[in-house]
């Protein structure tokens, strides 16, 4: 949800497709049930993943603290 949030602060998603994703997510009992949002709320997120560069930060080597 922090995501969503954040997605939503920068302006990448509307305050409706921010809802809509919202309360699928909370809806859905297993990760099944959220692979199942409808496609265009998945097309939204996906914009705004790209937008916020989020594969770099998943592809990153983990910072351990020294330097």
């Amino acid at each position: 949800m922090k995501i969503i949030d954040e997605m939503l602060s920068l302006d990448l998603l509307s305050a409706q497709q921010h809802r809509a994703i919202a309360s699928w997510m909370r809806s859905a009992r297993t990760p099944e049930a959220i692979m199942a949002m409808p496609p265009h709320l998945w097309r939204a997120i996906e914009a705004a993943s790209i937008a916020m560069n989020i594969d770099a930060d998943l592809t990153r080597p983990p910072w351990l603290g020294h330097e």
